[in-house]
């Protein structure tokens, strides 16, 4: 037997869709557990009830309401430079967007106050991504595209990491140029 009252579905959706809507409107960092009862129309305690922290309910927000782009797996062009810098400049579109630069910026902030959010947004959301990434480079090194001594998750890194900064930076957000130029330097340096 369980305890407590069971979740209920429509509450469940009015909570994750006032937290998106919210979150887009106002920025992880004005977005309150009052605000998201209040749009919600459910009390506090309810929210508080299903989810530990206000980083849990952007979390489940984003993963459920289409806020994170798809998994789609890179193209296999049969250059490997063509190839990543299609899928950055992609990724670079979506961060300068004003929906991607809050989604990062609220995700970081979530992941940074709360360690179940970030092992759940990894598993769910950055992990996925970074593998298909890595699956990209792995069938690279096996076709000679690049070395196979080369540091696959390295590279992934200073792709991934690359955006994030300009994002996190706050100053500009990152361009096609910039996506264009991080694959160029790193495929320099892999060689």
């Amino acid at each position: 037997m369980t305890r407590g009252r069971r979740r209920s579905e429509s509450s469940r959706r009015a909570i994750l869709d006032a937290a998106r809507v919210l979150l887009l409107e106002h920025g992880y960092e004005r977005l309150t557990i009052d605000a998201i009862a209040a749009q919600a129309g459910v009390g506090k305690q309810t929210i508080y009830r299903w989810w530990g922290s206000k980083g849990a309910v952007v979390a489940d927000a984003a993963l459920a309401g289409g806020l994170v782009p798809p998994l789609i797996p890179l193209p296999d062009t049969g250059d490997i430079e063509t190839d990543l810098r299609a899928w950055l400049r992609a990724w670079t579109e979506h961060l300068a967007s004003g929906v991607g630069r809050s989604l990062i910026l609220a995700l970081t902030a979530a992941t940074a106050e709360d360690r179940a959010v970030a092992d759940v947004l990894y598993e769910r959301f950055t992990g996925p991504h970074e593998q298909l990434l890595r699956d990209r480079l792995d069938s690279a090194c096996a076709a000679g595209q690049l070395g196979s001594e080369v540091p696959v998750p390295t590279i992934a890194g200073v792709l991934i990491g690359s955006l994030l900064y300009r994002v996190l930076s706050m100053q500009a957000p990152p361009t096609a140029d910039d996506a264009d130029m991080v694959v160029r330097l790193v495929l320099a340096g892999a060689a």
